[in-house]
């Protein structure tokens, strides 16, 4: 994520919130924030919020996410923030809310996500 400029503002159990700037990097060809970027920014928030509940040693792969863009943006930055809904022994289910701040400070819902991740083994 650091090709895409992505910080991490705060990591708490089962709770974490990223945050990526406006930059061509992540545009698409009207100037807006690319759905792609939009997308790879809540998957990561919810996989790091899943990754807080994993078991010692496991880390967790996505196997589907549903995303609804709700609106487009131009400027600022956009944040998210991943939460944990159910963290089971085979699966955990999060989701993610992804919000645009302008240069102003006004925040505006930018897209919505749910996410559905397992545990892994650790390889590495």
């Amino acid at each position: 994520m650091q090709h895409l400029g992505v910080r991490l503002l705060s990591a708490t159990a089962g709770r974490v919130e990223l945050a990526m700037a406006y930059s061509d990097k992540v545009t698409q060809q009207q100037g807006g924030f690319h759905g792609g970027a939009i997308g790879a920014l809540a998957d990561i928030a919810g996989g790091y919020a899943a990754l807080t509940v994993a078991p010692q040693g496991m880390e967790v792969v996505t196997i589907e996410y549903k995303i609804n863009f709700l609106n487009s943006f131009q400027g600022g930055e956009i944040r998210a923030t991943g939460q944990v809904v159910k963290a089971g022994k085979r699966i955990i289910v999060t989701s993610a809310e992804v919000v645009h701040t302008d240069a102003k400070g006004q925040q505006s819902p930018c897209a919505v996500m749910q996410q559905t991740l397992t545990p892994v083994p650790q390889t590495y």
